[in-house]
């Protein structure tokens, strides 16, 4: 937060950030889907992913 970005997948730290680590290596089935989200938003940005999730009914869904 203390680096003013919109999420983590802006973030240059990303791969290294030992919070991220800690967060995704938790188990569970929403775990990986935020991991999810975040790899998308860093490959094909927020406009696509805003697009692709606009139809979702929770906070995760299919992507295209």
């Amino acid at each position: 937060m203390s680096k003013k970005m919109e999420t983590c997948a802006d973030c240059a730290d990303y791969d290294e950030c030992g919070i991220l680590k800690e967060f995704f290596g938790k188990k569970g089935y929403k775990f990986r889907k935020y991991r999810e989200a975040l790899e998308f938003i860093k490959e094909r940005g927020y406009d696509e992913f805003l697009e692709n999730s606009s139809k979702w009914t929770m906070q995760y869904g299919k992507y295209k």
